[in-house]
């Protein structure tokens, strides 16, 4: 690898992007033919009254006797569509984002055999451990949006009224623009671990410097919380502001291994 020339490394590099398109390609297709029973069943699950989120908030109320809408809300929606050619862009989008989420650990794989040869064996060991945390934090995240956060959100913004002389009707292109947005935002806000480890590794963040602005990184992470979940309310704001300020603490750790290497 040490002996290959910068147009030897630009073609592994091509050969390493043709395999992730090809594989991206390749899920979005099987996702395009199943995606009539996973609209139904997955997408606009959080739309129905059964999804489990509610049913677990209603259980949580029902078990320590809350009986505040936000434990008891009976919840359902209904989108209409108004674009006569959203169905069909929104089936092949949907199955290509969805491809992209399912398609992370192999891209990071590539990624991982692309780097390794010009890393040192300790590089390596601290690499690969990176990758790995990074991919577990995506999906975590995109779980989290998928469960939580997102239901949450479209709960409180669907049933949000200016006036009562305003109906409430959500098209099917603005449900799936929030939820594709806002599932993938939670995915990559999980990725502040691996972000920070990165940028310790270019001299750009220390351990003191995160442990010095904890005050700081915790405000706003409670305003990036804010944005993400427009609820208001405590307990909305704590199950998005919580995982991510621990995932904050959790980075001085990462930093701190790394720096043992370099000494």
């Amino acid at each position: 690898m040490a002996d290959m020339s910068f147009w030897d490394h630009l073609d592994v590099l091509r050969r390493v992007i043709f395999r992730v398109v090809g594989v991206w390609i390749g899920i979005a297709i099987i996702y395009f033919i199943a995606m009539p029973f996973l609209f139904d069943n997955v997408i606009l699950a959080p739309c129905q009254n059964d999804f489990i989120f509610y049913e677990l908030l209603r259980k949580v109320g029902l078990y320590f006797n809350l009986n505040d809408d936000f434990f008891t809300q009976e919840f359902k929606l209904s989108l209409i569509n108004i674009n006569l050619a959203a169905p069909f862009m929104i089936h092949i989008s949907t199955a290509f984002w969805m491809s992209v989420v399912t398609a992370v650990p192999y891209l990071f794989y590539e990624l991982w055999l692309f780097i390794k040869p010009a890393l040192y064996p300790k590089e390596r060991s601290g690499v690969r451990k990176a990758i790995l945390v990074g991919t577990v934090m995506f999906y975590i995240g995109v779980l989290l949006g998928y469960f939580m956060v997102y239901p949450l959100t479209l709960r409180f913004l669907s049933t949000y009224q200016l006036s009562p002389e305003i109906n409430n009707v959500i098209s099917l292109n603005s449900y799936i623009d929030n939820f594709m947005m806002l599932i993938l935002c939670m995915g990559l806000a999980f990725e502040l671990p691996l972000l920070t480890w990165l940028l310790s590794l270019l001299g750009l963040v220390t351990r003191s410097t995160l442990r010095t602005y904890r005050r700081h990184a915790f405000v706003a992470i409670v305003i990036v919380a804010a944005i993400i979940t427009p609820t208001g309310d405590p307990f909305t704001l704590a199950i998005v502001a919580l995982p991510l300020y621990m995932l904050y603490e959790l980075s001085i750790p990462m930093i701190k291994e790394v720096e043992r290497e370099k000494s």
